[in-house]
């Protein structure tokens, strides 16, 4: 399995349960995900998975949103919904207007792209003590009025500040740029920065 290139993956039965391997994952480490082709085996699967991890002491556990943070993964539903598009939120590189055939949202697509867009999704470090992740969206403010949307954002251990993503005009999402911030702790200060926050090459998933 450790042959897997990065972003690859393979079918394969464990224990009669057909699964498809995946090198891929939510945190920026070396990661695998596994998938299901009969969900109603789900719970085979996960026991299967326990019994043979009992010797390395494994445990369930959910996401690590620190590691996503400063990944730069985004999160659907909170860093980008259906009222994005993909030059918002730095996905364009994935956008390929002139592959071969047709698509939904090609013209669209297009017509953003000739047009440019009006906000952008931007990197930021925010001057405060360390905050825990906002599970609520955060506002951005300039001179009292809302502008615009702090949509994820925690305190990185490993980076000793707070970082996060904030949804903002493309006046102000200029590296550099200074942000006012409402968060649970009060006002605070933030500066754009650019993504990601660790690893920006995509060494550690690939090694």
């Amino acid at each position: 399995m450790l042959d897997l290139a990065y972003y690859n993956f393979f079918e394969a039965a464990l224990d009669g349960i057909p699964v498809v391997v995946t090198r891929t994952g939510w945190t920026g480490e070396v990661g695998y995900e596994i998938y299901l082709r009969d969900g109603s085996r789900g719970v085979e699967l996960w026991n299967r998975i326990m019994e043979a991890g009992a010797p390395y002491n494994i445990r369930p556990t959910g996401p690590s949103d620190i590691r996503r943070v400063e990944a730069g993964l985004l999160n659907y539903g909170a860093d980008m919904t259906l009222d994005h598009n993909p030059y918002e939120v730095g996905l364009d590189r994935l956008v390929e207007l002139n592959k071969d055939g047709e698509f939904i949202g090609r013209d669209a697509l297009r017509q953003i792209k000739a047009k440019g867009v009006a906000r952008k999704l931007v990197g930021i470090e925010i001057q405060s003590d360390p905050l825990d992740l906002n599970e609520t969206a955060w506002p951005v403010t300039s001179e009292g009025a809302r502008i615009g949307t702090v949509t994820s954002a925690l305190y990185s251990p490993r980076l000793r500040r707070n970082i996060g993503y904030a949804m903002v005009p493309v006046a102000y999402a200029g590296v550099g740029t200074t942000l006012q911030l409402e968060t649970p702790l009060g006002p605070a200060k933030a500066t754009v920065v650019t993504m990601p926050f660790v690893d920006p090459k995509k060494e550690i998933p690939k090694s």
